[in-house]
């Protein structure tokens, strides 16, 4: 017998396990939230002399509001990576886009500067979820354009992290918290589209590369994998710091004036914006494996060529074109490579953070025993292991030759006897 309360409002269908991830409106949504974290990173800094004043800081003091940031980042990945799968993409999703909204108005508006550290701590945790989140379901949610995918999705980052700068600077760092609140309010219209994000994602393609070729982790533990995917994601967001942080001190000591220094690090961060935005047709050709190696190589050999004056400028513009596919470009590669790791990428973007955060410290020390001047050159060396690190994945990540599909099979050896030859007529 039919229950009455059942016939009146039936059970929604289950999604089915071909549905798309993502609706249309669901991608733009995921678009605009990652120019939203770009533009909310690169906010803190122009207003540092802004809330200096408000609360009297001191520098160091002053720079504490990004590292709140970052740690409540690291925080919001590892505790939304607990919560994948148990709570559903959209509410996982929902909270992170509330999160950062209350964290950024609560730091605009922040009576104290204990309070607004406690708000820029908040904020970065609704950033570390929406960019665990949503790097994690497109890493995922479109098959063999997963990866093309993932290089538009980072590279709206990009714009965010221009755009929001050149609104503080619009408007004036001393009205930073209209900016802030400004960004806060643009998160909540994107709760509308999380209808169309379904709220079980689809498991990785166990052991594929994309193409229909099986990509089993060879003669290497995934431990030592998992290991060294993390190495190349600390060392090359290390380097993408070492670069925004140290090339307009670079470019003035070996002769350029501050405004040249300051455009050159400007192109730096546009042209790392641009190569994800050129890479995504290159990744329905390519696989990551070799579109990484190539980014590798062309970061070491522009580095190496910054450390000659008349080049620096060029070459830098270089270094961020070639290490802009790296970070989108290694998830997929990751899930397909291990795709039994479950918190693979979660391990990897709390690293990349983590690497953000030692760069500047770390490379801050050996400029102090070597001198500005090598900056190139230490970030060089570190872009060679990112190679080498490269070469070893591609071979303990390649997958077994595959049969063509034109091939025919070798031809039995008959059994029948050979007719013995006779007299001719």
């Amino acid at each position: 017998m039919t229950d009455p309360s059942t016939a009146a409002h039936p059970a929604a269908p289950p999604a089915k396990p071909d549905a798309p991830l993502f609706s249309p409106s669901a991608v733009v949504a995921s678009c605009v939230a990652f120019v939203l974290i770009g533009a909310l990173q690169a906010l803190y800094g122009p207003a540092i002399p802004a809330f200096r004043d408000r609360f009297g800081l001191s520098p160091g003091a002053a720079g504490l509001g990004l590292s709140a940031h970052f740690v409540g980042g690291v925080a919001g990945v590892l505790l939304f990576d607990r919560l994948l799968g148990r709570i559903g993409n959209r509410r996982i999703l929902g909270s992170s886009y509330l999160l950062m909204a209350v964290g950024a108005a609560g730091f605009a508006l922040a009576p104290s500067w204990p309070a607004g550290l406690a708000a820029a701590l908040l904020a970065g945790l609704g950033f570390g979820g929406i960019d665990y989140g949503l790097n994690q379901l497109f890493a995922v949610g479109f098959g063999h354009r997963s990866t093309a995918m993932l290089n538009i999705l980072n590279a709206h980052f990009g714009v965010g992290a221009i755009l929001g700068p050149a609104l503080v600077g619009l408007a004036g760092a001393d009205r930073y918290p209209a900016v802030f609140v400004g960004f806060a309010l643009a998160n909540l219209p994107l709760l509308l589209c999380l209808k169309g994000v379904r709220d079980q994602a689809p498991p990785p393609a166990a052991d594929d590369d994309g193409r229909g070729r099986r990509t089993p982790v060879v003669a290497r533990s995934l431990g030592s994998v998992l290991a060294v995917f993390v190495a190349l994601y600390v060392l090359h967001v290390g380097i993408e710091a070492g670069v925004g942080g140290w090339e307009p001190t670079h470019l003035e000591t070996v002769g350029y004036g501050a405004g040249v220094a300051a455009t050159a690090t400007s192109v730096y961060w546009l042209m790392m914006t641009v190569g994800r935005f050129l890479v995504a047709p290159v990744a329905l050709r390519f696989s990551p494996q070799a579109i990484i190696t190539v980014s590798c190589a062309g970061m070491t050999v522009c580095l190496l060529l910054a450390s000659v004056p008349a080049l620096a400028p060029y070459a830098y513009a270089g270094v961020g074109l070639f290490i802009a596919p790296i970070f989108p470009t290694g998830l997929p590669w990751l899930h397909r490579a291990a795709p039994r790791a479950r918190r693979a990428g979660a391990l990897v973007i709390a690293a990349s953070m983590g690497g953000g955060i030692v760069a500047g410290p770390a490379l801050g020390k050996a400029i102090e025993w070597s001198g500005v001047r090598v900056v190139p050159l230490l970030l060089g060396a570190v872009s060679a292991l990112c190679l080498a690190a490269t070469l070893w994945l591609v071979r303990a990540t390649r997958a077994p030759d595959a049969p063509r599909p034109d091939a025919r099979p070798p031809a039995r050896p008959s059994t029948r006897p050979e007719p013995k030859a006779g007299p001719l007529p």
